[in-house]
């Protein structure tokens, strides 16, 4: 019988298919669905500090109806399912990330996904100071709550690998890799600007490919595989790596709660074919640790990668002659 559990911040997962943050979690319905779906965890939508706040709340304290809001969905969501419901938190200050965090612990969270997802639009603010204050952020919330965290990063680190070595080195239980930024368009009509939301494809899966297939095996925080995770191929890629566990978010919201059991069905076959009879045998085998051809993640490459063009090109050109008559 195979085996498709697997271990991530702690937790037992009966497979490694997680429900990431998006709008399926602001209803329990949605939430019930998921779970009846195979999702063996779902990460809760951001909740983010500078929502807007109303009045004031006990104390005089600002009252934050997203937070109460927030704080109740996730408390009768760990009272209806049985798989971890983890937090989503997208804070500003210091404050914000340690008291919002531990408001979330309280509320039943089984974990913490720290959303840090800022643009770094200030000219005057070094690229150092930013990293450091990423750094921060996740090590205070490390010090306010005793649940695990993980860390959801952008790409746009000069060295991610050292990244992750400092996050871990904070206390970060988990690394998400990659949040994805979103980039507005333009209202011609309008002349205005406007948010443009498009969902990912399996395209988007190369860029956490790379970067976990370098970094398994060398930290000891777990690894989660986000963006492009839209057939079970895109599963079977991401722990053959090294993730432990493969967020989906862009597939659901295209074909439906109901896809995640065509994912874990395919990610089913794909080991029976193989023969491999668990998740533990098959991850991290074509890792950079653990891969025939290490230098295949690694700049090395890139001539290699170069000269496929260059012969997908040329054969392009001779086709066309032939046919031609040149």
């Amino acid at each position: 019988m195979l085996d498709l559990s697997t271990t991530y911040l702690g937790l037992k997962l009966r497979t490694p298919l997680v429900s990431s943050a998006s709008p399926l979690t602001q209803d329990m319905g949605s939430i019930r669905r998921l779970e009846d779906a195979g999702a063996s965890a779902i990460v809760f939508h951001s909740l983010f500090e500078e929502v807007p706040k109303e009045g004031t709340g006990a104390a005089g304290a600002p009252a934050h109806p997203a937070l109460d809001h927030y704080l109740s969905l996730l408390h009768k969501a760990k009272e209806a399912v049985r798989v971890p419901v983890i937090a989503s938190l997208n804070a500003t200050t210091i404050n914000g990330w340690t008291n919002y965090a531990t408001q979330l612990e309280s509320a039943g969270a089984s974990a913490l996904e720290l959303n840090l997802y800022q643009v770094p639009s200030q000219m005057d603010v070094s690229g150092a100071a930013l990293e450091q204050r990423y750094v921060e952020f996740v090590k205070v919330v490390k010090s306010a709550v005793n649940i695990p965290v993980a860390a959801k990063l952008g790409p746009f680190f000069t060295s991610m690998t050292n990244m992750a070595k400092r996050f871990e080195a904070v206390g970060a239980d988990g690394l998400v890799l990659f949040n994805r930024f979103y980039q507005p368009d333009m209202n011609l009509d309008a002349l205005d600007i406007q948010p443009n939301v498009l969902l990912s494809t399996s395209e988007a899966l190369r860029l956490p490919l790379t970067w976990i297939g370098m970094l398994y095996g060398r930290i000891k925080a777990n690894l989660a595989g986000s963006s492009g995770v839209h057939i079970p191929d895109d599963v079977v890629k991401l722990l053959l790596v090294g993730a432990d566990v493969t967020m989906v978010c862009s597939a659901l919201l295209r074909h439906g709660i109901g896809h995640l059991r065509e994912l874990e069905t395919g990610l089913h076959q794909w080991m029976e074919k193989h023969e491999h009879k668990s998740v533990t045998d098959l991850k991290g085998s074509l890792s950079q640790l653990r891969g025939p051809d290490p230098g295949a993640f690694e700049r090395a490459q890139y001539q290699n990668a170069v000269k496929s063009v260059q012969n997908v090109v040329l054969t392009g050109r001779e086709a066309w002659e032939i046919l031609s008559g040149e």
